[in-house]
């Protein structure tokens, strides 16, 4: 993969005629594509379309503003066009992908059945099993990021008060309510974790891997993925599926939309307000099942 990077680039530069700062931030886009590909375990040159439609709408998640999703989504046509043009592909999964606009949907959400049958799929009897058990329960219990939950520390949890201090994006931290169910869940992991060799440097961190060590995103996706496969769930599920769906079940629910900008972390309101289509979902599709004129 990396030869073909080095040759992407190069191509820009030489053939393209493109200045160093403009390679510089086709680099840097096509490395954000990478790494979030990278997680999930997929091929950036196998890539399918579907693959490059979900990472248009983690940006949007993340608060990236559209003109700079399509100038990210530009670098990534190229990429492809250019692999298309060194024969590494016989298709262009970019071909179809429209330019971002401010109401791009958000990835499916998962329902409360749907969360509680992966739980529900998770063998207690396995040596990892309480751990991702844990995990689940905190992803969607308290919407953590990925990094977030990997990040968990010991020291920073307060089980007493039901928080835990949190290090968000840019290393900001902010305070986050944990459930008297996660806090179960989580003292029964302590008693599996403490029979582990944890390694140096590796003591303070909540969830650990067989041998010891901090886990890593990669790790979390392919759990979470793996979990939704037993639990017959057809939808695409990520780490962030859940985080998702903490945030659309609060709204449903009648919560408000500053508190949860404050749970998950966000800068700015509008980054929250991505989740308010889906609340119109909800009610529309309310309104479609429970009103008598529709079922009379």
């Amino acid at each position: 993969m990396e030869n073909v990077f080095r040759e992407y680039l190069y191509y820009l530069k030489v053939e393209k005629g493109l200045s160093e700062n403009s390679v510089v931030a086709y680099r840097q886009d096509l490395e954000k594509l990478f790494s979030y590909l990278g997680d999930a375990h997929i091929d950036p040159v196998q890539a399918q379309r579907e693959h490059l439609s979900d990472f248009l709408v983690e940006l949007s998640s993340m608060g990236i503003q559209p003109r700079t999703q399509a100038r990210i989504l530009s670098g990534i046509k190229s990429f492809y066009r250019f692999l298309l043009y060194r024969d590494r592909r016989t298709d262009d999964p970019t071909e179809l992908l429209g330019t971002p606009k401010t109401g791009l949907h958000l990835p499916e959400v998962l329902t409360v059945r749907e969360i509680d049958a992966m739980l529900a799929s998770i063998d207690l009897s396995k040596a990892e099993g309480q751990r991702n058990k844990t995990m689940i329960e905190m992803l969607y219990g308290s919407g953590l990021r990925v990094s977030e939950l990997i990040g968990l520390r010991i020291s920073n949890l307060y089980a007493d008060e039901g928080y835990m201090l949190v290090e968000g994006k840019g290393s900001k931290q902010r305070l986050v309510p944990v459930s008297g169910k996660a806090l179960h869940e989580l003292n029964l992991w302590y008693i599996d974790r403490n029979g582990l060799n944890i390694e140096k440097g590796h003591e303070d961190y909540i969830f650990l891997n067989r041998r010891g060590k901090q886990l890593t995103r990669a790790m979390i996706f392919t759990i979470v993925k793996q979990l939704a496969e037993a639990a017959g769930i057809r939808k695409t599920v990520s780490p962030h599926t859940l985080r998702h769906s903490f945030a659309t079940h609060l709204l449903e629910n009648g919560a408000n939309l500053r508190a949860i900008q404050q749970l998950l972390g966000h800068e700015s309101i509008t980054t929250t307000e991505i989740y308010t289509h889906i609340d119109i979902h909800f009610l529309k599709k309310t309104i479609a099942d429970f009103h008598p004129l529709l079922h009379s």
